[in-house]
């Protein structure tokens, strides 16, 4: 499938007076917030090295630091898009590549070594040093403001707006225009700084954002190859395991039949009513294998009619919870019913659950989430080649997200996340 989306107007284009006012008072409001920030992050870090080893309390505030670290870095990435109106994505936590603590683990790690993160980190630093200067630099207009009417008070000599030493009253006007001009120019020049700054940091470069779309795309292959391969082999062992054998006695009872037919018709008759009864079982196991493959309903009346379908099949009961708000692509639709379907298959095989229940939600920006829980006995692990094996596959080829919770003694529960637009 191939999209066309329209090109953004570069990031750089030129910004009118306003936005470098905008960019001021960031500054500014980062100046203030910027000390406090890294004081507080610094605590947590100092805190969390000297109790490491007292009761894991330390270990607790090294992850509360990098989770601090996420969210310092999501809220530069935040204001510089919004303030620069530039195309960039949200910053995103790291998504787990496995199910349990250990996926939880190496997700947290992962985070705290994501390079965009510390590059929004970086700037959010770099931004506070030029705050500071910056509120600095307005506590020179004001100044410079005030000792403009200083021959007005009286006073032999005033303070320079940048300290120093006393100025003659009588040159005290001079100085505070000269130093309103001076500190507005510092701050203008602080902020088109900001500006090429942040844009250069917090931006990835257009090398790095096709290489991480080779990566993504170069995932998404991968996942696409392996659940096709755990499909093939679903299919393979449905109909060896089921519909072949099946057939095969088909065959066989028409056999004796036919050396029957002649001696005994009674009980020819009985083995060809036999073999007619087999056939339509071996015929109802096709249909549901080719409604495992392709779901022609989901083609014709969407996700929500699918899936009430899916439910009315189902071996154990399920509460149906769909609110979608017009339609997703094709491959969104099908990679979320296929990952519902086989959901409850185990549900019903393995975990011995007596009921489930599914939700499914068309979220803000074009997401298409579900969610399938069911009361059995938990323990659910992704084994390769297996139904959870293919699932995480099929979603991560639909360029979505996979998370599995499933401890021992239960519940079980899976969410998805689809792009609409994959």
């Amino acid at each position: 499938m191939t999209t066309q989306t329209a090109t953004p107007p570069p990031a750089t284009a030129s910004k009118p007076p306003l936005r470098i006012f905008l960019s001021i008072l960031h500054l500014a409001g980062i100046g203030i917030i910027g000390g406090f920030i890294f004081a507080t992050l610094s605590g947590l870090l100092g805190t969390g090295l000297g109790l490491l080893f007292a009761a894991g309390i330390g270990v607790v505030l090294l992850v509360g630091f990098v989770y601090a670290l996420f969210g310092v870095g999501w809220f530069e990435v935040a204001r510089v898009g919004a303030l620069y109106n530039a195309p960039i994505a949200p910053l995103r936590w790291r998504p787990r590549d496995r199910p349990g603590f250990a996926g939880w683990l190496r997700s947290l790690g992962r985070q705290a070594i994501d390079g965009r993160m510390w590059r929004a980190l970086a700037n959010f630093a770099i931004t506070a040093v030029l705050g500071w200067i910056v509120l600095r630099l307005a506590w020179g207009v004001v100044w410079s403001i005030v000792i403009c009417f200083a021959p007005l008070t009286g006073t032999d000599a005033v303070i320079g707006p940048f300290g120093g030493g006393g100025i003659d009253a009588s040159w005290a006007p001079l100085v505070g225009i000269l130093g309103l001009a001076a500190s507005l120019a510092g701050m203008i020049g602080l902020a088109l700084l900001h500006r090429v700054l942040s844009l250069s940091i917090v931006i990835r470069s257009r090398e790095a954002e096709l290489t991480e779309r080779v990566r993504t795309s170069t995932a998404q292959r991968e996942g696409a190859v392996r659940a096709a391969d755990v499909e093939r082999t679903r299919i393979e062992r449905d109909l060896h395991d089921g519909v072949q054998p099946r057939l095969v006695s088909v065959g066989m009872t028409l056999g004796l039949a036919q050396q029957k037919i002649d001696d005994d018709p009674d009980a020819a008759k009985e083995l060809i009513a036999e073999a007619h009864t087999s056939t339509k079982a071996a015929i109802t196991e096709l249909r549901q294998l080719a409604r495992g493959i392709h779901a022609s309903v989901l083609d014709d009346r969407g996700l929500d009619a699918a899936l009430s379908a899916l439910a009315g099949r189902s071996h154990i009961p399920v509460s149906l919870d769909v609110r979608m708000d017009g339609r997703c692509s094709r491959e969104a639709e099908a990679a979320v019913y296929f990952s519902i379907a086989e959901s409850l298959t185990n549900a019903a095989k393995h975990s011995r659950a007596s009921e489930a229940r599914v939700t499914v939600r068309l979220r803000e920006g074009g997401v298409l989430w579900a969610r399938v829980e069911d009361n059995g006995m938990g323990g659910a692990q992704v084994q390769p080649g297996g139904g959870l094996d293919g699932i995480a596959n099929r979603i991560l080829a639909a360029g979505g997200t996979f998370r599995l919770e499933s401890p021992v003694g239960g519940p079980t529960s899976l969410e998805v996340n689809v792009p609409c637009a994959s």
